[in-house]
């Protein structure tokens, strides 16, 4: 739109106003310079998550406990799984349930985080992308609480702590990022195609079985193997439940190095297809 206002006889400076799209890197800064907002979001669905419940931060130690106890008998004991392990089916599957409710949680409140704040969108600007990935970062104080239930447990099932548990912070930074990433991308499509919302619990459910969150990954043929491996979320599980085991390979390292060239590649995605929902998002949501 262009106008131009005449004051006496010179006129006044022409001034152009034009959309124009967002790149993935003006996404990413908009979120870095919002980091403080982003911290009180965060806070904020945290309160939210837990107020007016008994249990209350009990819940993030209760869900990975009962699940690999019903695990532990169903497939440790009656599936034979535990004659394919070298340690306790029960160390094994809390291994990998604690990362894998972080990620299962996050991508399910992360996905409907935006049609859910549309009361706070349409009020006030902000970088909508802090959106999800606040949903994201308040998972965080149940990742923590796991991770703690998770080193009681362990040694207690038979495995000795070891120096591999060190590598386990950038492991789930890695995984932190990958479930970020698919958030926003499928927080955006939830606010352009409310079927979403309906599709994402029973992926996360299928995801559960695809991924060797409960079995290991020996049960695929070396054929097909690395296909599993492609999925971000098996290179990041494997290799956490690796650092916590003690039982890393070589194949841990080419899981962990396929995750890392997919999430490398799914962040930019994530973020360009969140950035064009972003332009119609006044309209949809």
């Amino acid at each position: 739109m262009s106008a131009t206002l005449e004051t006496g006889s010179r006129p006044a400076p022409v001034v152009t106003i034009e959309g124009g799209r967002t790149t993935w890197r003006a996404e990413l800064a908009a979120v870095l310079r919002a980091r403080e907002l982003l911290g009180f979001l965060v806070w904020r669905d945290i309160k939210v998550r837990y107020q007016q419940t008994i249990f209350g931060v009990g819940w993030a130690v209760l869900q990975p406990l009962l699940t690999m106890v019903v695990f532990a008998l169903i497939l440790g004991r009656l599936a034979g799984l535990q004659a394919h392990l070298s340690v306790s089916y029960a160390a094994f599957a809390l291994a990998g349930l604690v990362p894998w409710t972080f990620a299962a949680n996050g991508l399910t409140a992360g996905a409907n985080s935006l049609v859910g704040s549309q009361h706070l969108i349409t009020k006030v600007y902000f970088p909508r992308l802090l959106v999800p990935l606040a949903v994201v970062g308040a998972g965080l104080a149940d990742l923590v609480v796991g991770l703690g239930l998770m080193f009681l447990l362990v040694p207690l099932l038979g495995v000795p702590p070891t120096w591999s548990w060190l590598a386990l912070p950038f492991i789930l930074a890695l995984l932190v990022v990958a479930v970020g990433a698919l958030a926003c991308l499928l927080a955006g499509l939830t606010a352009l195609y409310r079927d979403v919302r309906f599709v994402v619990p029973f992926l996360v459910q299928v995801g559960m079985f695809v991924t060797p969150v409960l079995w290991p990954l020996e049960l695929v043929g070396p054929r097909w193997r690395w296909l599993v491996l492609l999925n971000p979320f098996a290179g990041c599980l494997e290799a956490s439940r690796a650092a916590v085991l003690g039982t890393w390979d070589s194949q841990t390292t080419l899981g962990l190095v396929l995750a890392s060239v997919t999430i490398a590649a799914l962040v930019p995605l994530a973020l360009m297809s969140f950035a064009r929902v972003e332009e119609r998002l006044a309209d949809v949501i």
